[in-house]
């Protein structure tokens, strides 16, 4: 009995505490979005996607420079994420200048590492590796969306609940 209990309350406290991954951008080293999904975006933009693109965009261009130019302290790795009251937003750029941008809620961890399998287990397999991809445009795979759907879902951050 005691046994049953405490597993109940341990599952009620794993449930409160999951994670949610909202939606993910990747960009180009030029500055163009060359993919986009959403898993659990509670709030539409009030713009054409078009201008959300733009203004993602300008925001990682602006606090990537902002972070390099005024840290008050030596930032290697520059900037990683950034954290409102609602929601975190996490960066990961790779050598070549693509930039993986993912939202998700405040008590999102590892995301980074997340970033990181997305580009080497999806994005190098499924696009790099495919010679039907065109290189820095617009990612049209259907296998590189059922991969990356699946990769997001099997980590520990997802959570299938909408709060």
């Amino acid at each position: 009995m005691y046994c049953t209990v405490l597993l109940s309350s341990l599952l009620k406290l794993i449930v409160k505490f999951r994670m949610t991954i909202y939606n993910l951008y990747v960009f180009n080293s030029a500055g163009s979005c060359i993919y986009y999904t959403e898993w659990h975006r509670k709030k539409q933009a009030g713009m054409s996607r078009e201008e959300e693109m733009k203004l993602m965009y300008g925001l990682i261009f602006s606090l990537k420079s902002f972070v390099l130019k005024l840290s008050p302290v030596d930032c290697k790795e520059g900037f990683l994420n950034y954290l409102t009251s609602k929601y975190k937003l996490n960066f990961y750029e790779t050598g070549t200048g693509l930039k993986f941008i993912m939202n998700t809620d405040i008590s999102a961890v590892n995301v980074r590492e997340l970033l990181q399998r997305i580009y080497r287990e999806v994005y190098v397999e499924y696009v790099v590796k495919n010679p039907e991809c065109k290189m820095g445009k617009e990612i049209v795979s259907e296998v590189f969306q059922s991969k990356l759907d699946k990769l997001v879902r099997s980590f520990p951050i997802f959570s299938n609940r909408i709060l």
